[in-house]
């Protein structure tokens, strides 16, 4: 009998995830689609053209945050991620801009249907988090 593993207890997100190698390989995609994907052009423009220390960012974000070691904390320090985001006009376009990335990185990956269900379903929590508490874009014509 085989059984699914519990991800998110543990290290077994991040394992399921390839561990860093297989996260940067993740943040590397994820990029990739926000460079390329029309809907991603907004969010786009809210980094840098050099996006070196975004990925090192999220990489060593997801790290920890899958249940591996806390490389960002090491590096960067505490994040909030809210509060970290809450200055750029993040609308549900930009929210879902980003989810679609993300989606479309994680189809990339090789992971198992039940790891790729569960690790977008887990990044809806933080982007429905920038999202509520961020500065709304401003609607043209009104």
């Amino acid at each position: 009998m085989t059984t699914t593993p519990l991800y998110g207890f543990s290290d077994t997100s991040f394992q399921a995830a390839g561990g860093i190698d297989g996260i940067r390989q993740l943040v590397d995609d994820f990029y990739q689609e926000m460079d390329a994907l029309p809907e991603a052009a907004t969010i786009r423009k809210m980094h840098k053209t050099d996006l070196a220390e975004s990925r090192d960012k999220l990489t060593l974000f997801l790290c920890g945050w899958m249940g591996g070691p806390s490389l960002y904390h090491e590096k960067y320090g505490s994040i909030n991620i809210p509060r970290d985001h809450a200055h750029l006009p993040i609308g549900e376009a930009e929210r879902d801009a980003w989810l679609l990335c993300m989606e479309r990185s994680i189809e990339k990956q090789g992971y198992s249907p039940e790891f790729s269900t569960y690790l977008l379903q887990q990044l809806r929590i933080p982007a429905e988090r920038i999202f509520a508490t961020s500065k709304k874009p401003e609607i043209k014509g009104e």
